[in-house]
């Protein structure tokens, strides 16, 4: 990798955590014994969102069954399983005052269900201890399993996301483990199947793709009608990584958020610092504004 493309670009700075929600919002987690996927893959928002009081929970563990190339969650094999932690995760939103939850996990290979069971189980606790609050998981792919995905989709989430990642071409380099149609057909099933009114994923973007690719891949997205969309910049954990190809400029970011939108995506997060959850309860409120529109609701079979 050469010095230029070592050196982050101005653009791509963040604050430091630090504010008095943030404070707030790690005493609760420590309480509770929980992880958030902004600590663990080292989310450059973190000082942002947690100081907006939104953090995306971390749930099944925090080792990895996969080792995917772009990701800084440790990986291995798990030991055990939490029952537990729904009640916790439920509490934890309660205390927060949360109006969007957003859950996410590690892959679970290990489990005959990949963790469905407790995603499940989450969204009918955070729906029973905070009614107002939507819920948005970022689910595996629970290795095709079709009736994983079913436990998922039964206990109504708001909006069902699952990272497709990158191209098809830089998803056999990265995805160890994943399988491009695989995580498309997961994405399928949920709107054929009528559980979920939005489906959201997101891509990386400097991982060695191109612009076409990159176009083609947010048309395989609408293709299974994929609502939502996030697109941001690549950041190499380490020196043990993918490493980056390039720096996407905020003006391109800008233009992929208009090309996005033209092609049908509701809504397009796209910038630099974009993760799949960053301004996830802006995107909510987006989604509840849609809902209110049409008059249904979202989640219903």
């Amino acid at each position: 990798m050469s010095e230029e493309i070592q050196r982050r670009p101005q653009w791509l700075k963040a604050r430091l955590p630090g504010g008095p929600n943030y404070k707030e919002l790690v005493g609760i987690m420590r309480t509770q014994a929980l992880h958030t996927v902004c600590e663990e893959a080292r989310c450059p928002n973190i000082g942002d969102c947690w100081e907006r009081r939104t953090a995306t929970f971390l749930v099944l563990g925090n080792l990895c069954t996969r080792n995917c190339g772009y990701c800084a969650i440790a990986h291995g094999l798990p030991t055990e399983l939490d029952l537990e932690e729904p009640e916790r995760v439920a509490r934890a939103v309660q205390a927060m005052g949360l109006r969007h939850a957003v859950i996410t996990s590690v892959n679970r290979d290990d489990l005959k269900d990949g963790g469905a069971g407790i995603y499940a189980a989450l969204i009918r606790k955070i729906h029973g201890y905070t009614p107002e609050c939507t819920v948005e998981v970022l689910i595996p792919d629970f290795k095709g399993t079709a009736e994983a995905l079913l436990t998922v989709l039964e206990a109504f989430p708001e909006i069902l996301s699952h990272n497709i990642e990158s191209v098809p071409r830089v998803f056999k380099v990265v995805r160890h483990g994943g399988d491009y149609r695989r995580s498309l057909d997961l994405l399928r099933r949920a709107k054929e199947w009528g559980y979920t009114s939005f489906t959201k994923s997101g891509i990386i973007l400097g991982m060695g793709e191109t612009w076409d690719e990159l176009q083609g891949t947010m048309d395989d997205l609408r293709t299974v009608d994929c609502d939502i969309l996030t697109l941001g910049q690549y950041l190499r954990p380490g020196p043990d990584y993918h490493p980056i190809d390039r720096y996407y400029t905020p003006e391109e970011f800008n233009a992929l958020k208009e090309i996005g939108l033209a092609k049908g995506f509701k809504y397009v997060e796209s910038g630099p610092l974009v993760r799949s959850s960053y301004h996830a309860d802006e995107q909510a409120q987006a989604v509840r504004a849609i809902r209110a529109r049409v008059g249904g609701v979202v989640g219903a079979a």
